[in-house]
């Protein structure tokens, strides 16, 4: 049974103030870059950087954790997410990502964590597909992270955020 709360909302990753953890959309090497984790680097500060060069490089899958730094979170979880039709099996590499980030909150008391749409933007998921693949993989890993007690997936754009609530919507409707 699954005790955590799950929202979808449109937002800024590092703006999440009342989140413990954020996820990051890292590339393997955990350099700055573009999108989320070009967002959250700058936020963070170059402390974050730094933190991260001894935990690089990450495979596809595998997520890493770190403090925060200049950002209101006290943890940013690295996730590295599959690019579309290049890493295989793509399903299960996006699966793991999420429930690499879920382990790891569970394992440093994180109570609440925000996701970003892994995958979705510059490594070219589909949308829909990594929407039902992320929400469908926290919905099964929640029962095993009992310190989990909310997971707010936070999505750049109002489209985003809409269809990852009816991907929820029909995932909480299939119990």
């Amino acid at each position: 049974m699954m005790n955590a709360t799950l929202e979808c909302l449109q937002g800024d990753i590092a703006r999440q103030d009342d989140i413990d953890a954020v996820v990051n959309a890292a590339n393997a090497e955990l350099r700055p870059g573009g999108g989320v984790a070009g967002a959250l680097h700058r936020a963070a500060g170059p402390e974050l950087d730094r933190a991260c060069r001894p935990l690089a490089p990450i495979k596809p899958g595998q997520a890493v954790i770190t403090d925060a730094f200049g950002l209101p979170n006290r943890h940013v979880i690295h996730c590295l997410g599959p690019v579309y039709g290049r890493d295989e099996p793509a399903e299960a590499l996006l699966a793991a990502c999420y429930r690499s980030a879920l382990e790891l909150a569970e394992a440093h008391g994180v109570r609440s964590l925000a996701f970003p749409a892994l995958s979705a933007g510059a490594f070219g998921y589909p949308p829909a597909e990594a929407a039902r693949v992320a929400l469908a993989t926290v919905i099964a890993t929640l029962p095993d992270c009992p310190h989990v007690e909310r997971v707010r997936f936070v999505l750049f754009d109002t489209r985003s955020a809409e269809l990852h609530r009816r991907t929820l919507d029909s995932l909480q409707g299939a119990d």
